[in-house]
């Protein structure tokens, strides 16, 4: 087996062609994006991580059941941090499958577009937008849930360096109420 059908040389074409398609940031871009709320925001997350996944077993139904799998992801930065992307094996209790999210940084409005990849319907889906603050980040967007549309909320927390935990929640009312559906703590990998 070559290098490149391998994990690490596949891992590094991949990341040149997405640093390729997105564009290197100018000076002054690269200027923007050091600091408090840049392209530094992502970095705890990289390298290689244990996930501990709890999820509702019915979204917004009024469900109080959850479901605890695990996972894992390796998250690696493009672009001096400017771009993020991360591949994600979930252990479903249905069944494996992979996953992936980019993250770009916007150095004019200083927010995040965080992009999910879902493998086994082979689609991205809608963007949400944020930024962290005092280590947390808050991140909203619009898109469908069996048909209907939803607010959806993506937060990070980072208080814990050691174990960073992201939740995401839903609401069908416009974003008066939200149900947290969905919650991933992360553990360092040997």
């Amino acid at each position: 087996m070559s290098e490149i059908e391998g994990g690490a040389g596949r891992r590094e074409l991949i990341a040149a062609g997405l640093a390729l398609a997105v564009g290197a940031p100018t000076a002054a871009e690269a200027a923007a994006t050091e600091g408090p709320g840049g392209a530094g925001d992502f970095a705890f997350l990289m390298g290689r991580w244990r996930v501990d996944h709890e999820r509702l077993k019915r979204r917004l139904a009024g469900d109080t059941q959850w479901e605890r799998f695990g996972g894992t992801c390796e998250a690696l930065p493009l672009m001096g941090g400017q771009v993020n992307v991360d591949d994600n094996v979930i252990d479903l209790p249905a069944g494996r499958y992979r996953a992936a999210t980019m993250r770009v940084f916007d150095p004019g409005s200083r927010r995040w577009a965080i992009y999910w990849i879902d493998g086994r319907a082979g689609r991205l889906d809608a963007p949400v937008f944020g930024r962290f603050e005092a280590g947390n980040g808050l991140f909203f967007g619009d898109d469908l849930f069996e048909g209907r549309p939803i607010k959806v909320r993506f937060a990070w927390s980072t208080a814990d360096a050691a174990a960073p935990r992201w939740e995401q929640a839903f609401s069908a009312d416009g974003g008066r109420t939200w149900e947290t559906n969905w919650r991933m703590t992360f553990t360092r990998a040997a």
